[in-house]
């Protein structure tokens, strides 16, 4: 039988990173994709994306990734088709 390691408290929340996502592109358009992730308080990795439009005001979505592992959240993003992005991008607009 191992020995589980003993831990005080919950996992801590960490400040979101930034990481720069493959560009949108539209026929007169560039748009910036990045995507916030943090770990939360409850040890759960969680995801926003930002789209970033030149002079205009940065559009975001909620936590739309959740997963238990960081690994497991990149691959939910990877897996994201650019047309999905697309519909997110137009849906806040």
């Amino acid at each position: 039988m191992t020995a589980q390691p003993y831990r005080f408290g919950a996992p801590v929340a960490r400040e979101p990173v930034l990481h720069e996502l493959p560009p949108l592109r539209f026929p007169n358009q560039l748009i910036t994709v990045h995507l916030s992730l943090r770990l939360d308080s409850d040890g759960a990795w969680r995801a926003r994306l930002l789209f970033l439009e030149p002079g205009a005001e940065t559009r975001e979505t909620a936590e739309i990734f959740c997963a238990p592992s960081e690994a497991e959240l990149w691959e939910a993003v990877r897996g994201l088709p650019e047309h999905h992005l697309r519909a997110l991008y137009r849906s806040l607009a």
